[in-house]
């Protein structure tokens, strides 16, 4: 079952974001689902307050699919039937106000309303991650990556800006690490790692062949693989040994990329802020490192 108020979430956000948190949970295990379960998850995700007063039937009519579907996708989700995710729902609607997606931007619209709708797929896409990471797995991803004798990120279109920021961050802090923009260049490099290094792997869908491929590769060569990605039982997620999920909530076009990176920065924030405290040492050195560089503006 899973509760509204169970540990899995990671309590970084307050109890009137619970929902959202919960939301994000949910978002992270949606992935892989049959087509008509899928339906009913986009549904609940989209619309948790009609799906917390409706009946099996009615569910299953918004959706267009069969009321076992409804009971498939529940399950499938963690709860023990349509019952218990009512109830789950019913819990939710007592500390927070249910999610709503911004409304679809037009032409028409002012700046103000893009400016606002922008603000709020970055607070929606930050309180999802909230209850979507797993506190342990960015643990495992720490060390990992503390221990690691070199990184390689990779990432793809919209995550190739946050494969090159995580780069830059950790190298700073004198972690060796390099990302490599070319695919054929970086299957060649993941193909080079072993036993001691790191991949990095960012991609939001989890699906990107290219980013995909690289994983594969590094997996194979004996590396260890960390992803940053939006939900469990992606293509990527499986073949990661740590698997950092950002969960999120179903957007389209830019609001949908501006959210994901959003929560992706934050991970490598959350990384990079965790290197510098546990290793001082290393810090102090890749600030020397900085100094001694010459100054060519």
């Amino acid at each position: 079952m899973l509760r509204v108020s169970d540990n899995e979430s990671n309590g970084v956000t307050e109890s009137g974001d619970t929902l959202r948190r919960w939301l994000g949970t949910l978002q992270a295990r949606a992935a892989g689902l049959p087509q008509s379960e899928a339906r009913v998850a986009e549904l609940l995700l989209t619309d948790p307050l009609f799906v917390g007063t409706a009946s099996t039937s009615q569910v299953a009519a918004r959706a267009g699919v069969s009321a076992p579907s409804v009971v498939r996708a529940a399950r499938a989700l963690g709860f023990a039937g349509f019952a218990e995710l009512k109830l789950e729902i019913a819990r939710a609607r007592g500390s927070a106000e249910f999610f709503a997606p911004p409304p679809a931007l037009t032409g028409d619209d002012s700046a103000r309303a893009i400016l606002e709708a922008s603000i709020r797929t970055g607070v929606d896409a930050l309180t999802a991650l909230g209850g979507a990471l797993d506190p342990a797995a960015l643990e495992s991803a720490v060390d990992a990556v503390r221990a690691a004798r070199q990184v390689l990120v990779s990432g793809a279109a919209a995550s190739a800006s946050v494969a090159a920021d995580a780069a830059f961050r950790m190298r700073a802090l004198g972690v060796p690490t390099v990302a490599i923009p070319d695919h054929t260049s970086a299957m060649i490099a993941a193909r080079l790692l072993g036993p001691g290094d790191v991949l990095l792997a960012v991609s939001s869908t989890g699906r990107t062949a290219a980013t995909v491929d690289v994983a594969d590769a590094a997996s194979g060569a004996g590396a260890a693989v960390i992803a940053v990605t939006n939900q469990h039982g992606t293509p990527l997620a499986d073949a990661a040994d740590i698997a950092l999920v950002v969960g999120g909530v179903p957007l389209t076009g830019q609001m949908a990329a501006a959210g994901s990176r959003l929560a992706q920065l934050v991970v490598v924030d959350a990384i990079v802020a965790a290197l510098a405290l546990r290793d001082p040492e290393r810090v102090r050195r890749s600030e020397r490192a900085g100094i001694d560089l010459p100054d060519i503006s």
